[in-house]
């Protein structure tokens, strides 16, 4: 089966997927519960272009929710009577490919003061959703938000624009953080934490953004000479930032993209945030995928031979779940590994940047139509 996106799935067997017997997916049970609550009790995820929906997932989700595998055994086996994988083969021949993000922890304050100056913004109130209707003809398809002016709608302000203080005086500071570095990497990552001085954490997570497509700082730094190609990560970018703070605004209103959050409440420091499916995200079995493509809750298994440190020297080779999306992750085959919270989930998460196989398991009904 193929379609406009290019790209064609390929049935296989379990028995052909390279690593899927070394596996234990058995943590993902829970989460699963999690996504046919939501789904039952709230709404049915967005269908992606694939085709595949909620409806057809929740057959899946219901053996799931009484059945709790004893052992790695167990729970392949459940998938293995529940779901048939198919390949996801593009249409070029190119391989896949999977990054990874985290959910970092800051330090920040209640008021701004001289040490805390760059403030983290609530969704303002004359941002709006846009959609065929109302986008006006002036802008790309790829807006989903825009701004709303005495009745016109145009493209809100970018990164540049709120950095020289479009939204002061509002009322939108949810708190103050004392590095623009850091502001900008929690942009990137759609969801922190929060540490206050007194002790309290708090928690953020994506609201809205400004509009304006995401254009990465990593490929302007190796565009411009600054950082070889096999060479950047996270790590290299914030040490380039460092060693060139005259340069730091240049580079950063280089993304125009702009991020506005939300609070949610820490109910369980141990547990992951909880993004675009709703669900808490669990470290290392949590996928951000291409939501005009794929479906949220369905399982993917992903294989790649050269991610290695995420599994102490092994290739990384787990069955996952795709509970997140994000403005860079575009394509069939792209998937956004989430590596868990705080510093050193950020330094696993840094350096992702391998091929990797794509295989995603459909419920045995729905997969007949794929066949």
């Amino acid at each position: 089966m193929s379609d406009a996106v290019g790209f064609a799935l390929q049935a296989v067997s379990f028995d052909a997927l390279k690593g899927w017997r070394d596996d234990d997916p058995s943590s993902l049970f829970e989460v699963m519960a999690a996504c046919r609550r939501y789904i039952s009790e709230t709404k049915p995820y967005h269908m992606g272009s694939l085709g595949l929906s909620s409806a057809d997932l929740l057959p899946l989700l219901e053996e799931a929710e009484a059945f709790r595998p004893s052992s790695a055994e167990e729970a392949r086996a459940f998938f293995e009577k529940y779901c048939q994988p198919f390949r996801i083969v593009r249409a070029d021949g190119a391989s896949g490919f999977v990054t990874a993000f985290y959910e970092p922890e800051i330090e920040v304050s209640d008021r701004r003061d001289a040490t805390y100056r760059f403030p983290i913004y609530r969704r303002p109130e004359d941002l709006i959703d846009l959609d065929d209707q109302n986008r006006p003809g002036n802008l790309d398809s790829s807006y989903a938000f825009g701004r709303v002016r005495d009745g016109l709608i145009d493209a809100y302000p970018d990164r540049r624009d709120i950095d020289q203080g479009y939204l002061e005086g509002r009322g939108l500071e949810i708190a103050w953080v004392n590095s623009k570095v850091d502001l900008f990497f929690v942009h990137v990552q759609g969801a922190a934490r929060l540490r206050y001085p007194d002790g309290r954490l708090g928690r953020i997570t994506y609201a809205a953004k400004a509009g304006h497509p995401f254009s990465a700082i990593g490929k302007l730094l190796i565009d411009l000479g600054e950082i070889d190609r096999a060479k950047i990560s996270m790590q290299a970018i914030r040490a380039w930032l460092a060693a060139h703070p005259d340069q730091i605004d240049e580079v950063l209103w280089h993304n125009r993209s702009y991020i506005f959050f939300r609070e949610v409440p820490v109910d369980d420091a141990n547990s992951g945030p909880i993004a675009a499916a709703k669900v808490p995200l669990l470290a290392g079995r949590s996928l951000a995928v291409d939501r005009l493509i794929h479906t949220f809750g369905f399982p993917f298994f992903i294989r790649s031979e050269t991610l290695t440190h995420l599994d102490a020297g092994k290739p990384f080779q787990r069955l996952m779940l795709a509970l997140d999306t994000g403005s860079a992750i575009v394509g069939p085959a792209r998937g956004d590994i989430f590596t868990g919270s705080g510093y050193d989930a950020g330094e696993l998460a840094g350096t992702v940047r391998n091929d990797a196989d794509f295989v995603i398991l459909i419920p045995n009904a729905a997969a007949a139509r794929f066949l």
